[in-house]
This record gives structure tokens, sequence and C-alpha cells, in this order.
């Protein structure tokens, strides 16, 4: 398992980004390192092994309770042949939500 994010050695992380320029587009990200994780999700594990390396991350949802993101993506059902559609709300107009937006930029 992955040691705990130390902002004090690692430095800003969901901000990171914020003064480099361009940083909104899509091949800025790629530079510096975007799609990594994507592209060994797609390209090498099954979506069990996506699941379960979620829930050792420890992501948790941003709002709310914080319920862990593994766990909401174990629910899924696995057997279907029916879509499954992924819905994200940025903004649910509570103080303080609209930083979401920029975290998702």
């Amino acid at each position: 398992m992955r040691a705990p994010y130390n902002p004090s050695i690692e430095g800003p992380l969901l901000m990171r980004n914020m003064n480099v320029p361009n940083s909104h587009t899509l091949g800025v990200y790629v530079q510096r390192g975007g799609y990594q994780a994507l592209k060994k999700a797609v390209g090498t594990m099954s979506s069990e092994d996506v699941t379960k390396e979620v829930m050792r991350s420890g992501l948790r949802g941003r709002g709310g309770a914080g319920f862990p993101t593994g766990m909401k993506w174990s629910f899924v059902p696995k057997d279907t042949q029916e879509p499954i559609y992924l819905c994200c709300n940025a903004d649910e107009s509570e103080p303080g939500t609209f930083k979401d937006k920029a975290i998702m930029e």
C-alpha cells in the first residue's frame, strides 16, 4: 500500500498545476504525465482489478460523507448487458463547492 500523501514533502497536490501555462489543455496534461493511470487501467487491468486498486488507494468522494469510491464502484452490476452511466456533480450550490470546478479542470 502507498504511503499517505505528505504535503510537506510532496508539495501541493490538487492545485499543483494551477499556475502552469495552458494547464487546462489536454496537451499540457499529457506532457505532465496525465493519463498514465488510465492507460494502465484500460490496457492491462480487469475492471475488478481497477476497483480493487481504487479501494486500496483509499480514494473518497469529496462531497457528503466522503464515501469510499472503490466501495461505490463495487456496487455496479458486473454481469449486465445494459449500459452503465456515471454522473458527476461539480456544484450542489453549497458554500465552497465551486472549488470542485477548478479541481476537475
